[in-house]
């Protein structure tokens, strides 16, 4: 629980005070970061959490449709983020419209933590109690993929805000609450569990749920990989390699 609670933690900390040694944003090895970091999580998803989430449970349509409406849960959360979560960088200046006031810029920055929050929370409660599922389930493998997801996510995050804000240090307040968020659902869904409150065909359905999270985020980062499709021999080489890497967990750890 410890060493999940300080990933989960420090990871999108560590990740989100790096925009001061990189202040300029996106960068080559960030993008190839990001679709490694999609792929491993699309492949974690594919080749080990949807088969367990099916072995053993007799719910399989509930199943399929949780992980649905994650998929489009995840839609509806990328309306206010603009894909912040699967490090999408946007500097949209609105320097030629003076009568957008600081607080508008600020309920903006909130309405964007907020929905980042929801995702993250939900991510972190994937991890509680995987013994109680009743299947073997590699919580490491899970921890890695949310953990190299919310890297690149906390990165782009302090770089929107602190354009949006005009100050690095005002976004730190955002990016600690952020990185608060995974932890905060980790130990309420823990202890919904312990208290019998969350029952193991919740637990899955929850699983589900994120599952559909995951499914939605790997495949945009894939996608966005390769504007107009065209084709990128290093991207895709990093993309089959998070997948191997996701592979390899799986049948070799």
């Amino acid at each position: 629980m410890t060493l999940k609670l300080l990933v989960l933690f420090f990871t999108p900390l560590l990740s989100g005070l790096l925009v001061y040694l990189i202040p300029g944003g996106r960068t080559k090895s960030f993008r190839l970061l990001l679709v490694f970091a999609g792929a491993y999580l699309f492949g974690i998803t594919v080749v080990h959490i949807l088969p367990e989430l099916y072995r053993g449970n007799g719910e399989v349509e509930l199943i399929g449709l949780f992980v649905l409406c994650g998929f489009f849960l995840q839609q509806i959360l990328e309306h206010f983020t603009s894909g912040v979560e699967h490090g999408h960088i946007h500097k949209h200046e609105h320097a030629h419209d003076h009568q957008h006031s600081h607080q508008h810029q600020q309920v903006s920055a909130l309405v964007l933590l907020m929905a980042l929050c929801v995702h993250a929370f939900l991510e972190g409660a994937m991890l509680a109690q995987p013994a109680t599922m009743g299947f073997q389930y590699d919580v490491n493998a899970i921890l890695l993929g949310i953990a190299l997801h919310r890297a690149p996510a906390a990165f782009a995050l302090m770089t929107v805000l602190s354009f949006q804000l005009n100050s690095r240090n005002k976004a730190i307040p955002y990016l600690i609450v952020f990185s608060v968020a995974a932890p905060i659902g980790l130990l309420i869904s823990t202890y919904l569990v312990e208290a019998e409150i969350l029952s193991q065909s919740g637990l899955v359905l929850l699983y589900a749920l994120v599952s559909g999270n995951f499914l939605h985020i790997s495949t945009t980062i894939v996608f966005e990989s390769s504007p107009e499709h065209h084709f990128n021999a290093r991207k895709l080489t990093v993309a089959i390699l998070g997948a191997l890497v996701a592979v390899a967990v799986e049948f070799f750890l």
